[in-house]
């Protein structure tokens, strides 16, 4: 049994970064509001918090690692050894007394390891047994993705962990199942753990891919090189060991007459959570932000308010942060936000853009007109995908997005950043397009 001491439990806090003042008749009230977990552990070594979790329960983790091995895996044959190399060096990185499993993937779901419905526990003698199984894996068969999940999902809900989390890797489209089958298989297991997704090669779907990730609040990413597997492997196993608290919620209240426009994860990557909203009480509303270990996040609110006069205030939201239990209560982190309204006629502070705001505005932006401008390329409009990525390198060039810059240097030529002005290459790399596709969504942060 671990020993908890205070320097283990994460606390959280709430900055509120909004410019409150409003004309009069001004409606619209938008803030950042940053959250931050500190002091929980260290990456690799991570420890839940007690108070969270029933006492005596031990903090530990679930894990499932599910790994394509539908026929394509062949091409080149080097694409499996690599995915097996990967698979191992994450097993590697389970620290003991987690739990595991690792599933093979084609137009069905099989337990690779341990096998029987169940999960191992990692200790040194489990990791060399996943190890040795891991060499039957072999390439052969379809790709329906959403049978993955719901193994993966029956696997991870037989152990009583505090933190839930699974690893897919793809190379192909899902071409055995249906897309609406895949939706359902997502809406059945979002909220039960979380997933990164991770395409390798340059023949999968980048949708599907960002399309799983987003829907269970894990990250997506290209591995274009096989070789760069079994890295990319283990950060993301080292950053799920990190993790100390599960199903973090963003709880938002709002007084009567206010209506709430979106809410959006903005770094760091950019997630749409508006839709996400469950209701929790009066005028209260609970958004999934999933599993967190040490690390900060930003989120921004746009909320709508009642017209007032001159010399008026209000609050216009409440912002905290819970863990919601099964049955219907929830436990309060202890961290709160306030977004304030306030009506004046001083024409400059009411006229004046919090600069987190803009820099956000910009940053969300950023990451549409990328995905538009793509989608136009190609669906074969020039024209408009010159105008969206030009755009696009405007916006990288002002907020300092030197990554992003990057990654639109290899599918444009820039000839003026400030004025995104660029021409279309007349060729690009698939992998090239594909990378800017995948990570068109991660920002860069506001210097507070």
């Amino acid at each position: 049994m671990a020993n908890f001491s205070k320097s283990n439990v994460p606390q959280f806090s709430v900055d509120v970064y909004q410019n409150e003042y409003l004309p009069e008749g001004g409606r619209e009230v938008n803030a950042i509001v940053t959250v931050t977990a500190t002091g929980g552990g260290t990456i690799g070594s991570a420890v839940a918090a007690p108070h969270l979790y029933s006492p005596g329960q031990a903090p530990s983790a679930a894990v499932a690692i599910m790994v394509d091995c539908s026929g394509s895996m062949d091409y080149p044959p080097t694409k499996m050894r690599n995915a097996r190399d990967a698979t191992a060096a994450a097993v590697d990185t389970l620290r003991d007394g987690v739990h595991f499993a690792v599933i093979g993937g084609t137009h069905v779901a099989k337990e690779v390891y341990p096998g029987g419905g169940r999960l191992a526990v990692a200790d040194a003698t489990t990791r060399d047994q996943a190890k040795h199984a891991l060499r039957r894996l072999s390439a052969g068969g379809g790709t329906a993705i959403g049978t993955w999940l719901r193994l993966a999902d029956r696997l991870l809900s037989s152990a009583d962990v505090a933190i839930r989390h699974g690893i897919l890797l793809t190379d192909g489209r899902n071409e055995h199942e249906s897309p609406q089958d895949l939706r359902a298989s997502l809406d059945a297991c979002a909220g039960r753990f979380t997933c990164d997704a991770r395409g390798v090669g340059t023949d999968w779907e980048v949708k599907e891919v960002t399309g799983i990730a987003s829907a269970l609040l894990g990250t997506a990413d290209i591995v274009a090189d096989p070789a760069g597997l079994a890295a990319d492997f283990t950060r993301m196993m080292e950053t799920a060991m990190g993790k100390e608290v599960a199903d973090v919620a963003l709880r938002l209240w709002t007084p009567v007459g206010t209506t709430i426009r979106f809410v959006k994860q903005v770094a760091p990557t950019v997630e749409d959570l508006t839709g996400r909203r469950t209701e929790v009480g009066p005028r209260a509303g609970d958004y999934p932000t999933g599993s967190w270990g040490d690390e900060s996040r930003d989120y921004h609110l746009c909320v709508e308010v009642p017209a007032a006069h001159i010399g008026q205030e209000m609050l216009a939201a409440r912002v905290s942060l819970v863990v919601p239990r099964p049955d219907g209560t929830a436990q309060n982190l202890g961290a709160q936000g306030l977004v304030r309204a306030v009506w004046t006629d001083d024409m400059v502070a009411s006229t004046s853009i919090n600069p987190q705001v803009a820099h956000y505005t910009g940053q969300a932006e950023l990451a549409q007109v990328i995905q538009q401008g793509l989608d136009l390329r190609k669906s074969g409009d020039l024209d408009g995908a010159t105008a969206k990525l030009g755009r696009a390198v405007q916006l990288a060039s002002a907020s300092g997005n030197a990554d992003t810059a990057k990654l639109l240097a290899k599918v444009v030529d820039v000839v003026d950043a400030s004025t995104g002005t660029v021409r279309l290459k007349a060729k690009v790399a698939e992998a090239d397009e594909m990378t800017l596709e995948t990570r068109s969504t991660k920002t860069v942060r506001v210097k507070k």
